[in-house]
């Protein structure tokens, strides 16, 4: 049995993305720590001269808390300058007017979730959908075997191959017994010149829409 484990963000990179599809069991750990360098609540996109973060900020008392506790800032306006970010970045793509009524009205209704699992999981679910991708998943939350220690857990599970998330090193546990994906990251023509790698899902989405089977395809190994 393969099992992915990895925290819960709302728009992976291909990397996390081949994970989940190639594994036999996905398990988000949403009882772990919150991490300012997790992409729980930031998804990396592609800039004229680079790459650059989206955020959604979290209650400065919700930082030390577990994942699924963790709350969302609304105290001032985030939405509309993620909002703007991914705009200015994107219009000129492909699929961006095809997509961009849904995505923003999929952003805006953040304001009427409090906390931030719940809302990026409905994200992910979102974008999943435009992809055309299925995606079954369990929460650590409700593992009744569950152990923060990641080579126990793959005992105790039964798995022989036990992946995790990309890059991870700085805010998840690193299990002894992690395997590394055989990955060759996708390359694709994106809006500005050259090529940037490990960016969001988003970049694909609004690169090649309905098409973007093409990409995912390719990870499926």
């Amino acid at each position: 049995m393969k099992l992915a484990l990895l925290l819960p963000q709302f728009a992976p990179n291909l990397y996390d993305l081949s994970v989940m599809l190639q594994a036999d069991r996905i398990i988000l750990q949403d009882v772990e720590r919150w991490s300012r360098k997790s992409r729980v609540h930031r998804a990396k996109i592609r800039v004229p001269n680079g790459t650059q973060w989206i955020n959604i900020p979290i209650r400065t008392e919700d930082r030390k808390k577990a994942i699924r506790e963790v709350r969302i800032d609304h105290s001032e306006d985030w939405i509309l300058p993620l909002l703007r970010s991914i705009e200015y970045n994107y219009r000129n793509s492909i699929y961006y007017d095809f997509y961009e009524p849904e995505i923003k009205a999929d952003f805006k209704s953040a304001k009427d979730y409090t906390y931030l699992m719940d809302f990026i999981l409905y994200l992910q679910k979102r974008l999943f959908r435009f992809m055309d991708i299925s995606m079954e998943y369990e929460l650590a939350s409700n593992l009744a075997d569950y152990t923060s220690d990641p080579n126990l857990l793959a005992e105790r599970l039964g798995a022989e191959t036990l992946f995790q998330e990309y890059d991870s090193r700085h805010y998840q546990r690193q299990a002894e017994l992690k395997s590394v994906l055989d990955f060759s990251h996708p390359q694709y023509h994106q809006h500005f010149d050259g090529f940037e790698p490990w960016c969001s899902i988003l970049d694909v989405l609004f690169q090649f829409g309905p098409e973007s089977f093409r990409i995912t395809d390719t990870l499926k190994g």
